[in-house]
């Protein structure tokens, strides 16, 4: 098949999922309809709950791995639709529909991709594509669950709208909850401990406070108090406040050396909720990477989380739309983003593969 009609046929399969919905914990149905059109190509896949897996037909064991990899679930559609979120028309070169940015492109792109390079023989690497479920609620069925039972992954290319520039680091990501503490008392009554007034200055800390280690790709780690709750009734001073700090980790920390800073420095008692979500980044010599400089794409530093943070192997995030368009109301792709993704992958990987 020609790129031409691969294009128009990814189109179709894009607007197929779009009229689906697919909310994360929900893509039985996308995952059945993308199972369907590899087979429409005589390509065999495996299912692991929702998640979509196939392998380039000359595989070998011996060669290391590409992943390509992204998602089919969305978030729910937010109140400011004007539009019916699940129907797919396109509308001056505009293709509209919830999943149609985030992450329906960059997957029928990596698919159609993928498909190019099904029956290529003397590859260097294998290609292993995986179109993922519940990514954006970060779930136990998502990539990050599914990789134990996948081959060794040497490399991989994540999907995600970056309007084809190639994000060579992606922040990482900690929340954590802190407790600012103060004596309970009555509000009648004098009170020199007030957990409330206590606040200001651990939040100026939390507002001041800098990391020492910048990256050249993410720039500075950025700590944001994001929620702050306290009290139950007017004439109680609360004996503690509760804050949620949001911290936005760059490659120059792991996500465990970023809370022990925190743990021993802040002014407050503070626990981290988690701490497998760590940026990620490939060299900027890496040949993928190269493949694509050499096509005239510039290397950036990505603020937004996605499935890269469960990969261990060096990750580039690349592919059609743009990201300031995710999770917003009357969500779109321009059909342009995909015809010009759809090349720019293929060139990208015969530079890198071939």
């Amino acid at each position: 098949m020609n790129q031409e009609q691969l294009t128009k046929s990814a189109l179709e399969l894009l607007k197929n999922l779009i009229a689906i919905e697919s909310f994360s914990k929900e893509e039985d149905k996308t995952a059945a309809a993308i199972q369907a059109w590899l087979a429409s190509y005589n390509i065999p896949t495996e299912r692991d709950i929702n998640n979509v897996i196939a392998k380039n037909k000359y595989w070998d064991d011996s060669k290391p791995t590409l992943l390509l990899n992204s998602h089919h679930d969305t978030v729910k559609p937010n109140t400011a639709y004007t539009k019916n979120p699940f129907d797919p028309h396109i509308e001056d070169g505009k293709l509209f529909g919830l999943g149609s940015n985030d992450a329906g492109g960059p997957l029928v792109s990596l698919l159609a991709t993928f498909i190019n390079f099904y029956e290529a023989e003397n590859l260097n690497h294998n290609i292993l594509m995986v179109a993922s479920a519940e990514e954006e609620n970060a779930g136990e069925n998502s990539l990050r669950g599914l990789l134990p039972k996948l081959p060794p992954i040497d490399v991989a290319i994540v999907g995600e709208p970056t309007l084809m520039q190639l994000a060579i680091a992606e922040k990482g990501l900690v929340v954590f909850d802190a407790v600012v503490k103060g004596t309970p008392s009555h509000a009648a009554h004098p009170n020199t401990d007030n957990a409330i007034y206590n606040t200001i200055d651990a939040l100026n800390w939390f507002k001041n406070y800098k990391f020492k280690k910048t990256s050249e790709a993410l720039g500075d780690v950025k700590l944001t108090v994001t929620q702050i709750n306290a009290g139950t009734q007017h004439n109680v001073v609360p004996a503690h406040v509760d804050l949620v700090i949001d911290v936005r980790v760059n490659d120059a920390y792991s996500n465990k050396e970023i809370a022990d800073i925190l743990k021993k420095e802040a002014p407050c008692s503070i626990k981290e909720r988690s701490l497998r979500l760590n940026s990620s980044k490939i060299d900027k010599d890496h040949p993928l990477v190269q493949s694509g400089i050499a096509l005239g794409r510039s290397t950036y530093g990505s603020p937004t989380l996605s499935d890269q943070a469960a990969l261990s192997c060096q990750s580039l995030k690349l592919g059609p739309g743009d990201s300031t368009r995710s999770h917003s109301a009357n969500e779109f792709i321009y059909v342009h983003e995909i015809e010009e993704g759809i090349d720019l992958y293929i060139k990208l990987l015969k530079g890198f593969l071939q």
